[in-house]
Formats: structure tokens, C-alpha cells, sequence
């Protein structure tokens, strides 16, 4: 049995277990509703558009 595709506004679930926060190498939450993840420890939240993650710290949104 095959795995269906991800939908365009999520992200795929094996992507997020090696995924991590480029500044700091830690974990990160996926907010389904912001489209972003979000990098507690680095205080940074990066989008994702079109289904991909932007993990490049310059387009990352601070967060308190």
C-alpha cells in the first residue's frame, strides 16, 4: 500500500522526523494554521509555500 501525496497545505510527516532548525540543529513544530515551522530555541519561524519548506534563516519570521 502506497502513501498518499501530501496535500499542498501540509507537509509530509517523514519530511518533519529530519527536518531540523538550520541555526540550531534542534527540533522543530509544525503550525498547520501558519503554514511555518517553528524553531523554539532559535526564536524563528519559517514558512512553507507551495508545500516546500524555506529553511534559510534570512526568510525566517522572529518570534518571541
Amino acid at each position: 500500500m502506497t502513501t498518499p501525496p501530501p496535500r499542498p497545505d501540509s507537509v509530509d510527516p517523514k519530511l518533519l522526523d529530519i527536518l531540523v532548525c538550520p541555526v540550531t540543529k534542534g527540533r522543530l513544530e509544525y503550525d498547520a494554521q501558519r503554514q511555518e515551522l517553528i524553531s523554539r530555541a532559535a526564536h524563528l519561524a519559517y514558512p512553507i509555500r507551495d508545500g516546500i519548506p524555506i529553511m534559510l534563516p534570512e526568510e525566517a519570521r522572529k518570534i518571541d
